[in-house]
C-alpha cells in the first residue's frame, strides 16, 4: 500500500504516459486519504525530493512563461509605440531636441523611485547630447507625501526649469528624510533650490498646478501604469526600477531595426 502511496505522489507531481492514470490515482485518494499520509512518512526524503523537483519545474515554467509574455509585449510596443502629451512648456532635461526621448510617471515617496533617479541620471550622463528627458507625476495614494512633492515640483518649476531639476534632485538625494520630515522636508529643498518660498507657498494651492499633476496622473492610467516608477522609452513602456542595461537595450534594438538613430 505504501508503493502505490508513492506511485500516486509520482503521479500527481510529474508527467504520466497514461492519461487515465492520474484520475485512478485521484479516486483512490479520496476513498483512502491515508494512501498520501503513510506514504510521505514512509519515504520523507523521496517526497521532499520530487516536492521540489515539481517546485522547480514550476518555477521554470512561470519563468519561461512571463518572459515569452514580456517578449509579446515588447514586440507590440515597437510596432505600436505609445505617445506621451508634451505641452508647451514641458520641463525637459537634455537635449529638447533628443532623438531618444524618456518620459518618467513617479513619486518622490517611493523608494523604487529613488533607484529610478539614480538609473535615469546614469541613463542622462551615457547619452549626453542625445536624450530628451521629461519628469511626470504619479503620486501614489499610500504615500502621504507625495502629492504634495508633486505640488511642490511644479511651484518650483513656476519659477525656472533649473530650479525644479535642483528641487527634484535634492529631494531623490534626500528621500530618507521626507517620511518624517513632511512638508518642512519639502520646503527646505525648495530652498536650497534657490525658490521664492512666499511664491512657492502660494502656487503650491494653485488650481492650475493641481490640474497639471492631474494630467500626468490620467496619461500614465491610460498607459497602464499603476505602480511607480514607470517609463516610456521612444513609445516602449518600462514599468518598474530596471537596471540600467535594460534602458540600453531597448536603445540597441530601436536602433537595430531602424527606429532610432543616435
Amino acid at each position: 500500500m505504501k508503493l502505490v502511496g508513492l506511485l500516486i505522489l509520482a503521479g500527481l507531481v510529474g508527467c504520466s504516459p497514461d492519461a487515465n492514470l492520474k484520475e485512478k490515482m485521484a479516486a483512490a485518494i479520496k476513498e483512502n486519504p491515508s494512501i498520501v499520509t503513510d506514504a510521505i512518512k514512509a519515504n520523507p526524503v523521496a517526497f521532499v525530493e520530487a516536492f521540489q523537483e515539481a517546485a522547480r519545474n514550476a518555477q521554470m515554467e512561470m519563468a519561461k512563461k512571463a518572459e515569452d509574455d514580456e517578449k509579446k509585449k515588447m514586440e507590440e510596443s515597437f510596432n505600436n509605440p505609445l505617445a506621451p502629451a508634451f505641452r508647451n512648456d514641458e520641463t525637459i532635461r537634455g537635449n529638447k531636441d533628443g532623438q531618444i526621448v524618456l518620459v518618467e510617471y513617479s513619486d518622490f515617496e517611493c523608494p523604487f523611485c529613488k533607484r529610478g533617479f539614480e538609473t535615469v541620471m546614469s541613463i542622462l550622463k551615457k547619452y549626453d547630447g542625445k536624450i530628451k528627458f521629461v519628469y511626470k507625476h504619479l503620486p501614489l495614494s499610500f504615500h502621504q507625501n507625495a502629492t504634495i512633492g508633486a505640488r511642490y515640483y511644479e511651484a518650483c518649476r513656476l519659477q525656472g526649469n533649473d530650479k525644479a531639476f535642483k528641487f527634484h534632485d535634492l529631494v531623490y538625494e534626500n528621500q530618507r528624510s521626507l517620511t518624517g520630515g513632511g512638508e518642512k522636508f519639502l520646503q527646505t529643498m525648495a530652498q536650497k533650490a534657490g525658490c521664492d518660498m512666499k511664491k512657492v507657498a502660494k502656487d503650491i494651492n494653485d488650481p492650475k498646478v493641481q490640474a497639471r499633476i492631474a494630467e500626468d496622473e490620467k496619461e500614465a492610467a491610460k498607459f497602464g501604469m499603476q505602480g511607480t516608477p514607470g517609463f516610456i522609452l521612444n513609445g516602449v513602456p518600462i514599468k518598474g526600477a530596471y537596471p540600467q542595461s535594460h534602458f540600453e537595450n531597448i536603445v540597441n534594438e530601436l536602433v537595430k531595426r531602424g527606429k532610432l538613430k543616435i
